[in-house]
């Protein structure tokens, strides 16, 4: 649990905080003990070249003692149809969880002062600070990847006796969209090339990195040069109209008793650059990297971290979280066993969910539950393998979920 770090600081302020109203659309029952509800966010408004990148507190979520089983995210116009990558390029969403306390409710609500009244409960990942403390989150590869937990397993939300006296459980969404109608150079549009946005001049002189100093002249591109309300260069001849978007989003959940099994979330950083201080591990995650181009060789660029795993579990699910050009990510035991390879899907048409180029999706491994365990202290290599071009703004991270045990069988971590 965590109160409002100054990398937290540093990240919201990136955001544009709006009110904390969402819509449901519609709830569902799909089979006898799962349920499901389909909700619509709020909306935000982006124009031709326009990035938005907001923080929608309070975002409706099913209430109670429950475990999660699926999760899943897209992009919708006014009308609730879905809107393409090549127009609104999703970067990423990520789900966040917090508890607000309930004296101090109005006030936040008011004020969207984040600084008193609220903390916040990360994942498992051992990355520093406020860097990627999500339960669920992607970007353009949303559509195409399942989120789905087998049974009986899920991720426990709501349980009372956890949940600290005078506070209750909330969720918020982090999003970046990029409104690509128009750009110049739509690709490096998408992946926040520095030199294709129209930057305040002083933007080098005032903007703080991950490690809370100037950006260097040298950064390229990435998440800082992609700041709510920047425009990316149109074309000269370009003229098109502002448009409302929302995310609209998917829960399963069922109730949680006693045959559910709790799961550990972790997300793992490639760019993970652990060092210790004497016994205490030190982890120095960079989130994003660029990819130079190398003219001297045809080989992928590759990225690699060692990541020590405090603690282990069964692996019950991963995939990986990745940017248009991956080849594959893997995920490798420390015997160099294949924990889990998740590969991409490139679209080949028009159509959300299938557009040309792009990537839209991240292949999921579900290991026979039992048949893959993390040892107490493993160190773990995860490998991202991009093509060998210039990138800026690519990421690596893979998302595992763990359990300390599994069903029918007496094993425990």
């Amino acid at each position: 649990m965590k109160t409002l770090s100054k990398v937290a600081i540093t990240l919201l302020s990136m955001m544009m905080l709006l009110p904390s109203t969402t819509h449901s659309i519609v709830v569902e029952s799909n089979e006898s003990y799962i349920k499901s509800a389909t909700f619509l966010s709020e909306e935000f408004e982006v124009g031709p070249g326009k990035i938005a990148v907001k923080t929608l507190l309070d975002i409706d979520f099913p209430k109670g003692h429950i475990g999660v089983k699926s999760f899943d995210v897209e992009v919708v116009d006014e009308d609730g149809k879905s809107v393409p990558l090549y127009e609104a390029y999703l970067h990423h969403w990520f789900a966040v969880k917090y508890i607000e306390n309930i004296t101090m409710s109005h006030y936040i609500k008011q004020s969207h002062d984040l600084r008193n009244g609220i903390e916040f409960e990360r994942n498992d990942g051992m990355c520093q600070g406020f860097l990627l403390p999500h339960y669920w989150g992607l970007g353009g590869e949303s559509r195409g990847t399942s989120s789905n937990l087998p049974n009986p397993f899920a991720v426990e939300l709501g349980n009372p006796t956890k949940l600290k006296d005078g506070f209750k459980e909330k969720w918020l969404f982090s999003i970046m969209v990029i409104d690509t109608r128009g750009a110049h150079d739509r690709k490096g549009c998408s992946e926040c090339r520095c030199k294709l946005l129209n930057l305040p001049k002083n933007f080098y002189n005032v903007t703080m990195g991950i490690n809370g100093q100037l950006l260097p002249r040298n950064y390229k591109g990435g998440l800082f040069c992609c700041q709510d309300n920047l425009q990316c260069k149109l074309r000269n001849d370009f003229h098109g109209p502002t448009r409302k978007l929302s995310l609209r989003y998917k829960i399963r959940w069922v109730d949680w008793d006693e045959h559910q099994m709790p799961l550990r979330f972790y997300i793992l950083d490639s760019t993970d650059r652990v060092r210790s201080n004497g016994s205490t591990l030190i982890h120095d995650c960079q989130a994003e990297y660029t990819i130079p181009r190398n003219h001297n060789s045809d080989s992928p660029h590759v990225k690699k971290a060692n990541i020590p795993m405090t603690k282990g579990g069964y692996l019950i699910y991963g995939t990986a979280h990745m940017h248009t050009g991956v080849v594959n990510t893997t995920l490798y035991g420390q015997d160099r066993r294949v924990l889990c390879t998740s590969n991409p899907k490139y679209g080949t048409g028009k159509e959300a969910g299938n557009e040309n180029g792009y990537l839209v999706g991240m292949s999921v491994c579900y290991p026979k539950p039992g048949s893959i365990k993390i040892k107490d202290g493993e160190i773990l290599t995860l490998e991202s393998i991009y093509e060998n071009k210039f990138r800026t703004g690519a990421m690596g991270h893979f998302y595992i979920y763990l359990a300390d045990q599994i069903p029918n069988k007496n094993l425990t971590i």
